[in-house]
């Protein structure tokens, strides 16, 4: 009962800090959510990964968040002129959050039928995650909310596979893509960085 609680709360964890990565519009909060999104996800993973894969998990998010931290803190602030074309009310994404945690308890049951093994938490955690994050990518076209979107949908399909399988091989492979991910985000921050001020 204990481990039901435990990840129910981490849970609560990836949907309070996904909807906030969604809503947050300064990159300082997006860093902060995300860093606290890799704790849950690494608590939802830690019911069916052991204990140091699911470690290795938060390790690898907090690694790729510093990476991303220290080349966004080296850059000046960047207002992309683009992005007011794309829906911006905080009320709209609230919205569209919402649809995502509804269509999240819709597949709960479903899937937890579905897929043999795999507990209800780590369902709902893996759909809102990959939801929200898909929703972040369509809703922006600053790199900086791309690369945080990305990172989201990876930490879903994570949390997802960590319940079906527990190769750590495997596991290693989606460590090794997260960070690369992170690398290639801070380059294209630093290379948009001079079209930016132009």
């Amino acid at each position: 009962m204990p481990a039901q609680v435990l990840a129910w709360a981490g849970v609560g964890i990836v949907a309070a800090t996904s909807t906030g990565i969604l809503l947050a519009r300064e990159w300082r909060w997006h860093l902060g959510l995300m860093a606290a999104q890799y704790l849950g996800a690494a608590v939802l993973a830690s019911g069916h990964w052991p204990l140091g894969m699911a470690a290795a998990l938060l390790v690898t998010g907090w690694m790729t968040i510093a990476a991303l931290g220290m080349t966004l803190t080296a850059l000046p602030s960047q207002i992309d002129p683009t992005e007011r074309s794309w829906p911006q009310g905080r009320a709209f994404r609230l919205f569209m959050a919402g649809m995502i945690f509804v269509l999240a308890a819709g597949l709960t049951g479903r899937g937890q039928s579905s897929v043999a093994g795999i507990g209800a938490p780590a369902v709902a955690g893996s759909v809102l995650l990959a939801g929200i994050g898909f929703l972040q990518l369509g809703t922006s076209s600053q790199i900086t909310r791309i690369i945080f979107g990305l990172l989201t949908v990876l930490a879903g399909f994570e949390v997802f596979y960590a319940a079906v399988e527990g190769s750590i091989l495997v596991a290693g492979m989606l460590s090794v893509v997260i960070l690369g991910l992170g690398l290639v985000g801070a380059y294209l921050l630093n290379a948009s960085f001079p079209e930016d001020a132009a």
